[in-house]
């Protein structure tokens, strides 16, 4: 049970061996501002959020967010071009601990992985703007002609109303959010309204500090995590688990993703429930938070 665990096998486990093999130069990635009303729509192309995996495919080998070497069987990338590609690694909508179990394997499962694709939404190294890297893109993905590498359809949308009822559409039918990306802008490795994302709820990752007992039908369980958000703020995330996730709670030390409805004057997040353990983070990320998708 959990109060009988040793606190050494805790720490233990929080500072086993990465599962990542390390690479040496993390990609200059562009990454997503948030989405608010009154943004000029027709300055943007809209497609889906998906759940999955940041990957960047640097012309040679491929990494995540933060420049970890994916081992992926030998065909999965056999005939990929020089040229970078920005993607995600996606086994389908509310797959995403499924992309996780697979991506991490450091021998790949090559059945495992013929559930993945990876969904390509930019050519980094591109000159032109993203209305010209979206048919540079789509060109290149149908010149590959592989099934597990697709093309992430992108369309216009006129007005807010439109665009919130793409978002209810795509929520209910098990995706996470959308994204939008303006169709004048470079490719730059920063974050900025060039790109932005919406969903139906924030998310934001912080660290376990500890594991607090259960009472009633929990004792004996993880009641909640006690976690740590990157500027320090402490809180207790007790909602949002399986009952095995409370038999076997995140170790102490990972990062895991919650999900929260706005801030308290305190700064901390209001209705905050877990999602997930992040995987493969970059913990010293310019604007000082952890890896997240885009």
């Amino acid at each position: 049970m959990l109060r009988r665990r040793p606190f050494l096998a805790l720490l233990g486990a929080a500072l086993a061996a990465p599962r990542w093999a390390a690479a040496k130069d993390q990609p200059a990635l562009m990454l997503a501002g948030v989405y608010r009303p009154g943004v000029r729509l027709d300055a943007y192309w809209v497609s889906e959020k998906y759940d999955g995996l940041r990957g960047y495919w640097d012309g040679q080998r491929l990494l995540t967010r933060g420049g970890e070497v994916v081992q992926t069987p030998a065909w999965f990338t056999a005939g990929w071009p020089a040229q970078p590609m920005d993607g995600e690694l996606w086994a389908g909508r509310g797959r995403f601990e499924q992309t996780m179990s697979t991506v991490r394997q450091q021998t790949p499962d090559d059945e495992a992985w013929r559930a993945i694709r990876f969904m390509v939404f930019d050519l980094p190294a591109h000159p032109g703007t993203f209305s010209e890297r979206l048919q540079a893109y789509r060109q290149q993905v149908a010149r590959l002609g592989q099934a597990w590498v697709q093309a992430v359809p992108q369309e216009r949308v006129g007005s807010h109303a439109a665009l919130m009822a793409r978002l209810d559409r795509v929520v209910r039918d098990g995706g996470e959010g959308l994204m939008l990306h303006r169709g004048d802008s470079l490719y730059r490795g920063v974050r900025s309204d060039d790109l932005l994302k919406l969903k139906t709820h924030e998310d934001a990752e912080a660290q376990v500090v500890a594991h607090l007992p259960g009472r009633g039908k929990y004792a004996g369980l993880m009641g909640a995590l006690l976690v740590q958000t990157p500027d320090g703020r402490r809180f207790r995330l007790g909602s949002g688990f399986s009952d095995a996730q409370r038999r076997h709670p995140p170790a102490v030390g990972a990062w895991v993703t919650y999900r929260f409805r706005g801030l308290h004057e305190s700064g901390l997040p209001r209705f905050a429930s877990f999602a997930r353990v992040r995987e493969g983070l970059d913990l010293n990320a310019p604007d000082g938070a952890a890896a997240q998708r885009p």
